[in-house]
């Protein structure tokens, strides 16, 4: 199986007048897609934002959880947070990560809540077949706050997924959700079997 890794980008982003910005990280985000990395099997949760204050902000939250009471508290708090990663920009994070796996190729793969122009779009389908195939691939999944990710990270990924829809025009879940949905989508293992043991009891079986 490939190697998969996650970067959460705080800098530069879009702000809603499609301006670069610095958006401010939030305890939620570091929690809930620890915990969504640690249980589909990330191999590390990239934060990247440059502001000190910022990363500062990142680490108190993360020691209360994984030093002293908080940690005593909740377990598995901790053992979640063991694959957060605090970067400056996300080359920072790609070497890291190329330096971690020699021998493997890195590829990129950029997010977007809405439908954006790229030479390279992926299906879901297709990155989980090749994520349960390729031993000598590493996977990284690039996802944006704030507006979402600027067009030249976009253009520098080598694939773009298709954006998270229902049934109608409404499309502004929180990155949490997202990254939660897409790594169900990428690494699930027991979807399929619950689905066909639903239906045969629904049928009568």
């Amino acid at each position: 199986m490939a190697k998969l890794y996650l970067a959460l980008v705080h800098a530069p982003v879009y702000n809603k007048n499609r301006e670069l910005v610095a958006t401010s990280i939030t305890n939620m985000d570091i929690h809930d897609i620890a915990r969504a990395s640690a249980t589909y099997g990330v191999e590390q949760f990239y934060i990247v934002h440059p502001a000190p204050a910022q990363q500062d902000i990142a680490r108190r939250v993360m020691r209360f959880w994984q030093e002293g009471a908080g940690a005593a508290y909740n377990p598995h708090r901790t053992e979640a947070l063991a694959c957060v990663r605090l970067v400056d920009t996300l080359p920072q994070a790609a070497a890291e990560i190329r330096t971690r796996e020699k021998g493997r190729r890195l590829y990129t793969v950029a997010t977007a809540a809405h439908p954006a122009g790229h030479p390279a779009a992926l299906a879901y389908a297709a990155l989980r077949s090749r994520l349960e195939s390729d031993e000598d691939a590493a996977w990284l999944l690039l996802f944006g706050t704030g507006w979402g990710l600027t067009a030249q990270t976009m253009e520098e990924a080598d694939y773009l997924l298709p954006p998270l829809n229902g049934p109608g025009s409404y499309n502004h879940l929180s990155v949490r959700s997202a990254v939660s949905v897409i790594l169900d989508r990428l690494r699930s293992v027991h979807s399929l079997e619950f689905t066909v043991h639903s239906l045969e009891k629904t049928d009568g079986g």
